[in-house]
């Protein structure tokens, strides 16, 4: 299973280019959770603190990774795809604070020391049953610690486990992973049930005179 969607995010990655060398206000290194460039909340959405230690959740190409990095944090992330990482190491190779690990999201939290804060943007928490995923994450993060994630809004009467198909080849079927779709009522519910507290779910609006869809954004705290 890990090499097939291995394999899928692969596939993936070679349709995507690196990040931009700057953004729109000139910056080396942001944060972006949603799918427009240049669009929406930032780091702050984390609420870490200075020095903190924070997990990436399907880091790919490492861009949120290092920005985290440069402002300080023990910044951790994790991927299935060796492509998608080889592209982080080539586009930040000089950040010091980052380390990034190939594997499974669930298996590497296994056995680790908490963090301050867990994230993923459009990443392994969309990808992962949730029933696994958040208590998971919940058991890896420190008492209060938050715990984001944004993915794409679901689509009206699809909900639960969807799949997503990858283009590969002309003469290839698409690579096909599942995620998980639910209206922001039930993320909100689903968090409370495995424990999180200060749960809010909120759907950022696409940029201005964008036709494509805006991003859902998940956040939460362990309580203690």
């Amino acid at each position: 299973m890990t090499d097939t969607r291995s394999a899928a995010w692969d596939t993936y990655s070679q349709s995507k280019p690196q990040r931009r060398k700057t953004n729109a206000k000139g910056e080396t290194t942001w944060f972006n959770w949603t799918q427009h460039p240049d669009h929406g909340p930032g780091a702050e959405v984390l609420s870490l603190p200075s020095g903190g230690r924070v997990l990436d959740l399907g880091c790919g190409s490492g861009g949120n990774v290092a920005h985290l990095a440069t402002l300080g944090m023990e910044a951790v992330g994790i991927d299935l795809s060796p492509a998608q990482l080889a592209k982080a190491r080539e586009r930040w190779p000089d950040i010091e604070g980052m380390t990034l690990h190939r594997g499974d999201a669930l298996t590497f939290m296994r056995g680790q020391a908490p963090f301050d804060a867990i994230y993923s943007v459009f990443g392994a928490a969309y990808f992962t049953d949730p029933a696994e995923m958040l208590p998971a994450v919940h058991a890896t993060l420190k008492p209060g610690g938050v715990f984001a994630m944004s993915q794409r809004p679901a689509v009206e009467g699809c909900y639960g486990c969807q799949a997503s198909y990858i283009p590969r080849g002309p003469d290839e079927e698409p690579a096909v992973v599942k995620r998980w779709d639910y209206e922001p009522d039930v993320w909100a519910a689903t968090l409370k049930e495995h424990g999180y507290v200060d749960v809010s779910v909120d759907v950022i609006p696409p940029p201005v005179g964008s036709q494509r869809t805006g991003t859902l954004l998940v956040r939460g705290r362990r309580n203690g």
